[in-house]
């Protein structure tokens, strides 16, 4: 069955771009010691590479409406293999920024080309089937940390950036084989559904999710980015001094709280959106307000509370997103959700990189999303009343991101 194919190879893209965007953050600490070079100015190295995962998703949605999603798949696979695969040979901070910069550069393809592709071929359960692919991207930057860790631990940092290269490869070969035989389709749009709201209430609530779409993507990026840092050095016991333990607590944190994307969308089915919404938001602020002082295991749970939070609204988020977006402008509403979620990446780099090295700690990190999450909680109250039963979006992204 052809739309098989399609949710497999989906599922598997969606596993990679999150996998890829998020090993950096641990192979940087090997690299720290490698290449006696501070952790904030390594850490800078993927702010280009992050800068074009949000700023190159439009054109890249735009290109795969031109030539085709299978084609931009193709390249999705095998550009970000060989991009990873020369992070691993790099012999210089120069080189090895090119590299992540390729990297973030073909990662930015997926979410505009992968995830409505997916749609399309998704069938009568597409619901069901965007769950599945949902719990791959989470799996994805669970076992970012974890497979960094293993890899680097048995074998050299270099080996975290060629294993997971040569598989998307791999992949992305066996894809063009696919489509070789015919087994990989690029069916027609979906057909638009819904009802509109008024105007007013459509440009009020599309302003009020652009602003608190940027803050939870700052949130989302600078916990992901800061986090290994902060169990490396707060851990409290829980693990050993190797680079695998550090990964392993990180993959608990993102493995647990991708379970919750399945239960904010049971919510959002049920309840009302707004209130879904506001109450993912406002869990967020106290749990990052505590994460600011605390270490060990009660840093692992406030954390882990706060991540769920943050990946469980994105149902109902997205679900207000396409009720207040005409249903022939659904594409360009969820290409600005991608670009301004992946174009908080850069910032949320520079965020940490600039407060760690003035302070020597996390603590006004935590601080400063603690902030964030509370300025998305206030703005959020704004948006008018939404039902469940409103509407269903047809395109269907996630910050997961």
């Amino acid at each position: 069955m052809k739309s098989r194919h399609v949710v497999v190879f989906s599922s598997l893209g969606h596993l990679y771009v999150h996998l890829c965007t998020a090993f950096y953050f641990v192979i940087v600490l090997a690299l720290e010691v490698d290449w006696q070079l501070p952790y904030h100015r390594l850490i800078e190295l993927w702010t280009l590479g992050s800068l074009l995962v949000g700023a190159a998703a439009l054109p890249a949605g735009l290109l795969g409406d031109r030539i085709g999603a299978a084609r931009m798949m193709a390249v999705y696979f095998i550009g970000l293999g060989l991009s990873s695969i020369a992070a691993g040979l790099s012999t210089s901070p120069l080189i090895l920024m090119l590299a992540l910069t390729g990297i973030g550069g073909f990662a930015a393809i997926y979410h505009p080309v992968g995830i409505p592709w997916l749609v399309r071929n998704g069938g009568a359960e597409r619901g069901k089937v965007l769950g599945f692919n949902g719990i791959f991207g989470s799996l994805g930057a669970a076992g970012a940390g974890l497979t960094a860790g293993f890899l680097i631990d048995a074998f050299s940092w270099r080996a975290a950036f060629i294993a997971p290269g040569l598989i998307c490869c791999a992949t992305g070969v066996v894809f063009l084989g696919a489509m070789a035989r015919g087994r990989i389709p690029d069916a027609e749009p979906p057909l638009d559904s819904g009802s509109a709201p008024s105007r007013q209430d459509m440009a009020r609530a599309f302003t009020i999710l652009l602003l608190t779409m940027f803050l939870g993507g700052m949130v989302y990026h600078t916990t992901q980015t800061g986090l290994p840092k902060v169990f490396a050095e707060r851990h409290g016991g829980l693990v050993g001094d190797g680079t695998l333990g550090v990964g392993l607590l990180v993959a608990g944190v993102y493995t647990i709280a991708g379970l919750m994307q399945i239960i904010g969308g049971h919510l959002a089915d049920r309840f009302s959106l707004k209130s879904v919404y506001l109450g993912a938001l406002f869990l967020q602020i106290p749990m990052l307000w505590m994460a600011a002082s605390l270490g060990g295991a009660p840093l692992m749970f406030v954390v882990t509370v706060m991540v769920m939070g943050n990946v469980g609204m994105l149902p109902a988020e997205n679900m207000l997103l396409a009720k207040y977006t005409p249903g022939h402008r659904h594409g360009v509403a969820f290409g600005l959700k991608f670009a301004l979620g992946f174009g908080a990446a850069p910032l949320s780099v520079l965020f940490v990189s600039r407060v760690s090295e003035r302070t020597g700690s996390f603590y006004w990190v935590f601080v400063g999303l603690a902030v964030c999450a509370a300025l998305a909680f206030a703005v959020a109250i704004l948006l008018p009343p939404a039902r469940r039963e409103s509407v269903v979006p047809n395109i269907v992204p996630d910050r997961v991101y």
